[in-house]
């Protein structure tokens, strides 16, 4: 080799990526020990010498998590980046947060954009769609790296998964709309076949078939603009449902409006129970009974998790749930009142 060794050079003699070398230049704990003997052995052969100024200048991201959300725009993923940077912060870590925009290209982008910027350790909400690139590129890099409120890699002894217990949440809002007399329950939100859905829904038809009761499912996107068509397709083609439990919130909120329109009054007429509890839901009219998740909590665990990966090299458990609870309020309890 007639000029002097690069970066890249040690990169591809190691077979590694170019971040993972910058990560043991940086004597980052986030590194395997076997990957890190190779990165040093590549240097030794092709006699790399690093610029020890520069190397101090990479040295100034250490203790640096890379934050990637999904959807900054919906609320609960903001309530839950903002929550986990204020507990990184408490421990004195730094937080990069980029927002995916449900692409899993521009995941791939921002991923790699953290990777080479020398990130300790990633937490993801991931999107969905094709993302195994973005985690193979993880994986390499041998980055300690969460995935948070979705589960989209099986890999759990490599990304281990922090998410509410969605099953149960679903489960106790229906039986409460049971207990306040609701007669036909219908479930309303989320694209079919997400992983997420699919929980939200399994508590739901666990406690109608227990129930006796026939399901009714309307998936679709959970957004505002769907549980206000939804609700009017419900009245116009299930006159008898009267209560609903919610993918989330912002269907839950769409529900609101769009019953409001119609002139049917929830609380009396049709009982709703959201997902979430994001806050605004509190300061509605009538006001949304939801599924806590406690965001703050789980901002706060995910943030302990990650620090005593990174200072005690505590791997965590592949999967943990957190515990949910509901929070009642006149979306669906006033028909009790009833006699």
């Amino acid at each position: 080799m007639n000029r002097r060794p690069t970066i890249i050079d040690v990169a591809r003699k190691a077979g590694v990526s170019k971040s993972t070398v910058s990560l043991v230049l940086q004597n980052s704990p986030s590194v395997r020990e076997d990957t890190r003997q190779a990165v040093r052995q590549a240097m030794a052969d092709i006699g790399y010498v690093y610029n020890r100024s520069a190397a101090n200048m990479r040295m100034s991201n250490a203790g640096l998590i890379g934050l990637v959300i999904n959807d900054l725009r919906n609320p609960f993923f903001t309530e839950f980046a903002t929550s986990l940077q204020m507990a990184l912060a408490e421990k004195g870590y730094s937080t990069v947060i980029a927002n995916a925009d449900e692409n899993a290209d521009l995941q791939e982008q921002v991923v790699s954009s953290m990777i080479e910027h020398g990130v300790s350790a990633l937490i993801i909400c991931p999107t969905y769609g094709d993302t195994k690139a973005t985690f193979d590129a993880i994986a390499r890099a041998g980055i300690p790296t969460m995935q948070m409120l979705r589960q989209v890699d099986d890999r759990l002894e490599l990304f281990p998964f922090i998410a509410p217990d969605y099953v149960s949440g679903s489960r106790e809002a229906t039986r409460h709309l049971i207990e306040m007399k609701a007669h036909r329950i219908a479930f309303v939100g989320g694209l079919e076949g997400r992983a997420v859905t699919e929980e939200r829904k399994a508590g739901y038809l666990e406690v109608l078939r227990e129930a006796g009761m026939k399901p009714i499912v309307m998936t679709g996107k959970s957004s505002r603009e769907f549980g206000r068509n939804a609700a009017k397709k419900l009245t116009e083609e299930h006159p008898d449902i009267d209560a609903a439990v919610c993918f989330n919130d912002l269907v839950a909120l769409g529900m609101l409006s769009g019953f409001y329109e119609i002139g049917r009054k929830v609380g009396e007429d049709f009982l709703i129970v959201g997902f979430d509890d994001i806050q605004d839901v509190a300061q509605t009219y009538p006001a949304l009974s939801s599924v806590r998740c406690d965001i703050a909590a789980i901002g706060a665990r995910a943030a302990n998790t990650v620090v005593n990966w990174l200072e005690h090299q505590e791997t965590p458990q592949p999967a943990m749930r957190t515990p949910v609870s509901l929070s009642v309020r006149q979306s669906s309890q006033m028909k009790k009142r009833r006699t």
